[in-house]
């Protein structure tokens, strides 16, 4: 007899992913009847017409095919040939070979003068580790916190639900603490320790609080002493930091600025309380999200714990290759004085000019919708509506039927979490202004029909 239903895991038929959920495989159904399908519901740039960077294709294209320089002289500016030499080399045998479980050593060296000249401290190569873009580090790191099934995970409301699905994996448990919409999705101190205190009188011991800065799916951005209230916070209960610092480059709002958790520890001097950061290729203003490039970067951590975090990147040989080189374009940029600098200067300025003028048009198209409600897009990729539904209605019934009319795919805001009574959705603000237009106005008919 075939594998059962019955045969699979508890934790596996537990575990939901909203972002890829029923929605959007009735999108893709759609899409195959010959239907015209909008996809807001992932970060997904380049799918949505975002164009890559020349700086980031060259170096991928030369360390695939080393030959190219000489097949083609002078079609690759010098900068990107004298890059792919360097990790071709640090590669020893290419990208078709394994890397060390850790990464390349000169990818890593890169991530950690990266890490150095944005926040003006020191950073450890060999405290960072090359993964399969950055959900691959938040897994590692929930599977070494989590050992037995009281323990609990800090995550906001609302949340990422790589989250709460691994998490759920794990056979963890959920600490959920809800940010303030109110107050443009604050965090605040009484939050957190309201929600720890409910943990505990559950019996949960809670190992990690998770924040992710720039937020995703709220578009906000934490402020410096906010980042500095949840280190004091972990501190005096005892807990890691997992920060999801992928979007740090997504900055629209005059005045916002990001703040990495590496540095605020600095400024505090704090050294006895562990830190996992992440970052992607996936996000920023690079939007590789195929080549599943990333790091995690760890503090303060024993090398005990090290050996061990060093063996589960060993179970999968190492992070792949491309995504390496990736990485490396993304830490590493032409030189200031690079042929290819002009370039890269002007493409990255266009993707993030673009990107603010986009999170403005979503946020006032979707505030002048009756009944909606969306807090300014300060950061990252997304906008997080709240709406009025009629009674009996589900945001998951709101958000099937506006892809069954409308052909535009958005993820119902009980997929992330959000506060009892309210409905919300999540939605990119990754299409072309135009499209981008569209699906605004797409909304507004649609929802004006449902009400």
């Amino acid at each position: 007899m075939s594998i059962q239903l019955a045969d699979i895991g508890k934790a596996v038929i537990e575990t939901q992913y909203a972002v890829r959920g029923p929605i959007v495989a009735r999108a893709q159904e759609l899409e195959r009847a010959g239907r015209r399908i909008i996809y807001c519901n992932i970060g997904n740039p380049q799918a949505l017409g975002q164009a890559p960077l020349s700086w980031t294709r060259r170096l991928l294209a030369l360390c695939e095919y080393p030959g190219l320089a000489k097949a083609a002289p002078g079609a690759f500016p010098a900068d990107a040939v004298g890059a792919a030499k360097a990790l071709i080399a640090g590669s020893k045998h290419g990208v078709g070979a394994y890397s060390e479980s850790k990464g390349l050593k000169v990818v890593r060296d890169a991530v950690a003068a990266f890490i150095e000249r944005r926040d003006g401290i020191a950073a450890d190569p060999d405290a960072v580790y090359l993964t399969d873009g950055a959900s691959k580090g938040v897994q590692a790191a929930l599977r070494l916190l989590i050992s037995g099934p009281n323990d609990g995970i800090m995550i906001p409301i609302p949340q990422y639900p790589l989250y709460s699905a691994t998490i759920t994996m794990y056979e963890g448990r959920q600490v959920p603490y809800y940010l303030d919409e109110e107050h443009d999705w604050a965090l605040s101190r009484d939050m957190l320790e309201d929600a720890i205190a409910k943990a505990a009188a559950a019996g949960v011991k809670t190992k990690a609080i998770v924040v992710i800065n720039p937020g995703n799916p709220t578009g906000s951005v934490l402020r410096p002493d906010n980042v500095k209230m949840v280190i004091r916070f972990a501190k005096e209960h005892g807990l890691s930091i997992l920060a999801d610092e992928v979007y740090q480059d997504n900055i629209y709002r005059d005045g916002d600025r990001f703040e990495s958790f590496a540095k605020a520890m600095a400024e505090l001097g704090e050294t006895g309380v562990t830190l996992f950061s992440f970052h992607s290729t996936s996000k920023g203003y690079l939007g590789e999200c195929g080549q599943r490039g990333g790091y995690m970067e760890v503090r303060n951590v024993g090398p005990e714990v090290m050996a061990q975090i060093l063996k589960m990147q060993s179970v999968s040989l190492c992070a792949n290759l491309p995504g390496q080189v990736a990485l490396y374009s993304l830490v590493s940029p032409p030189p200031a004085d690079g042929p290819s600098r002009p370039e890269y200067d002007r493409e990255r300025s266009a993707i993030l000019g673009e990107l603010r003028e986009r999170a403005r048009l979503l946020a006032d198209g979707l505030n002048a919708i009756p009944g909606f409600r969306c807090n300014a897009v300060a950061g990252a990729m997304y906008a997080f509506p709240r709406l009025e539904l009629p009674a009996g209605k589900t945001d998951e019934d709101w958000c099937m039927a506006l892809l069954e009319q409308k052909g535009i795919c958005v993820v119902p805001g009980s997929g992330f979490g959000q506060l009892p009574g309210t409905a919300h959705f999540r939605t990119t603000i990754l299409p072309p202004r135009d499209q981008l237009a569209e699906v605004v106005a797409a909304i507004a008919a649609f929802n004006a029909e449902y009400r």
